[in-house]
This record gives C-alpha cells, structure tokens and sequence, in this order.
C-alpha cells in the first residue's frame, strides 16, 4: 500500500512536471511565431542566415538530459522571450517609419508575379526583384521561404515541374487549381 501511494506521487509530481514543461513550450511556440512574424515583416532587420546554423546546434540539445533539457528550454524561452520584448519596444518605434518607407517583400513579390502570365521560378523573381529594386538584396533562400510561404497562404500558387518549382499570382475570382507538386 505504502509504495502504491509513493508511486502515486511520484506520478502526480512528473504531471506537474510536464504540464509545466507543456505550458513552457507553449509560450515558447508564442514567442517564436511573433519573432518570425516580425523578422517577416522587417527581414532586413535581423540576419537571416543564422538560421540555419542555430538549426544545426538542436541536435547538441536533443543528447543532454531531461534535466538540462528542462533547464535549457526554461533559461532559453527566457532569452526568447527578452528578445522579444526588446525587439518589440525597437520596433514599434523605429519600425513604424521603416514599414511606411519599405514595402514588404512578400508584397513585392506577388507583385512581379501579377506582371506575368507564366508560371515564374524564385531565381528569376529575385532576379527582376534586385533590378527593381536595388536597395533590397535578400538572399535566394529569403526569397524562396518568403514564396513558399505567400503559397501557404493562398497569395501565390506553387508549381512543380520535374525538379524545378515555379510560382503564380493567385487571382481574384479565377479558380485556383490544385498544388501540382
């Protein structure tokens, strides 16, 4: 009876402990879909190609110990959520001016799009967005992830070609086929 109670316990501290855990990583998912919403809307506003090197580091924290884990994912949505904060407060300020001044680049995109009839590869997209507009000069990969993610909001229809992606405007009150890829 006496270990039945223990392991009774001990069952109801690890719920607490991973409804703590649960309501952390929630926050956390939070804060990062406002970062990426942020660095969607200012995407010369932080540098874009740390993302995949910070990617890379997830393994490294896959082998450490529940207990680091723990630790690291409660000290990380700390950091996470202080960026936030301060990217926030810098961005309401200084942002507001810079938004009226520079279109978005999903903006621009669909854009170029809307000025072709034919399906139109990233490279040429960014191509023509570089000799439009020669102040903004996002990388292939910026571009492509921007694409793909007008595409997932129904803005531009994606399609795939053998190994080759190209991308349409999406028009208004034209049915829209399905994704071919």
């Amino acid at each position: 009876m006496e270990q039945a109670a223990s392991d009774l316990e001990q069952n109801h501290r690890r719920q607490q402990e991973l409804a703590e855990e649960l309501r952390l990583l929630k926050q956390e998912e939070a804060l990062l879909a406002d970062i990426l919403n942020l660095a969607e809307r200012y995407e010369g506003f932080s540098d874009p190609s740390r993302l995949p090197e910070q990617l890379q580091d997830e393994p490294v924290a896959a082998k450490a110990t529940s207990a680091t884990r723990a630790a690291s994912r409660r000290s990380e949505s700390a950091r996470v959520a202080a960026a936030a904060r301060t990217t926030k407060a810098g961005t309401t300020k200084a942002g507001a001016k810079a938004e009226s001044r520079r279109p978005l680049l999903g903006d621009l995109l669909t854009d170029l799009l809307g000025h072709h009839d034919e399906p139109r590869p990233a490279k040429e997209l960014r191509d023509e967005l570089l000799q439009k507009y020669p102040k903004r000069n996002p990388t292939p990969q910026v571009v492509r992830n921007t694409l793909e993610s007008l595409a997932a909001k129904g803005r531009i229809q994606r399609h795939k070609q053998e190994r080759s992606v190209m991308y349409t405007v999406v028009r208004p009150g034209a049915a829209a086929p399905g994704d071919a890829g």
